[in-house]
């Protein structure tokens, strides 16, 4: 697989909480120079993006991230200022606890809730899988179909453990027809995201590709 088609299924990803204005930076001229499918961001940069590079670029950012409890309410807000500030995908973390505690129509309905809120946009919804049991994650999968979100998502990159391709071979036995995986968290080398890709994923989120892609090896864990 030549490297330009690898770029356009990348979430070019920069998360940290120590993130500088200087670091946003170098990530955009990157993925504007690669090609790479969007750039993942906190939301506190999307604007002043927004305002640099217009649309050579696609911003996607999260909500609810990353241990996903915060309230229904809260992550609609974060959505819908996230979209009026120049973010067209939205990476949502469920709420793991009610997942945890069986609730999946609630989680279903929060999903719902927030798609509503992104309408034509893009939603990923991220499960974070290394919390999860089997039942968990195929619940998931059924909650994502049911609500319309876009993506199903393994993890923020910030759990104890990012994607496995377990997680996404069982993830394409049980999700809708027009939902889409993306892996995140832990993809280490070039044949990581060949492999990923050709099990069908079609976003990865890593900060790491360009390095990948030369033939390093990833240390990081996003």
């Amino acid at each position: 697989m030549e490297n330009k088609e690898i770029y356009g299924h990348i979430d070019h990803t920069l998360l940290k909480a120590f993130a500088k204005w200087e670091d946003i930076e170098k990530l955009c001229d990157e993925a504007v120079k690669y090609q790479t499918a969007s750039v993942c961001i906190p939301q506190t940069y999307i604007k002043r993006v927004k305002e640099k590079y217009g649309d050579k670029l696609t911003i996607c950012t999260v909500i609810g991230f990353p241990l996903g409890y915060n309230l229904r309410e809260s992550k609609i807000v974060e959505a819908e200022q996230s979209l009026a500030n120049g973010a067209s995908e939205i990476d949502m973390v469920v709420n793991i606890s009610d997942v945890k505690n069986g609730d999946y129509k609630k989680v279903e309905d929060e999903i719902r809730a927030i798609k509503e809120a992104v309408g034509d946009k893009i939603l990923k919804v991220i499960i974070e899988t290394c919390y999860l049991t089997e039942e968990e994650k195929i619940a998931m999968c059924e909650a994502v179909t049911k609500a319309g979100a876009d993506y199903i998502k393994t993890s923020t990159g910030f759990g104890t453990d990012g994607a496995r391709m377990e997680d996404v071979l069982l993830f394409n036995k049980h999700i809708g027809e027009n939902v889409k995986i993306k892996a995140a968290g832990g993809v280490r080398t070039k044949e990581d995201l060949v492999a990923f890709i050709e099990a069908g994923c079609d976003r990865i989120g890593t900060s790491s590709a360009i390095k990948m892609l030369k033939g390093e090896e990833n240390k990081s864990d996003y």
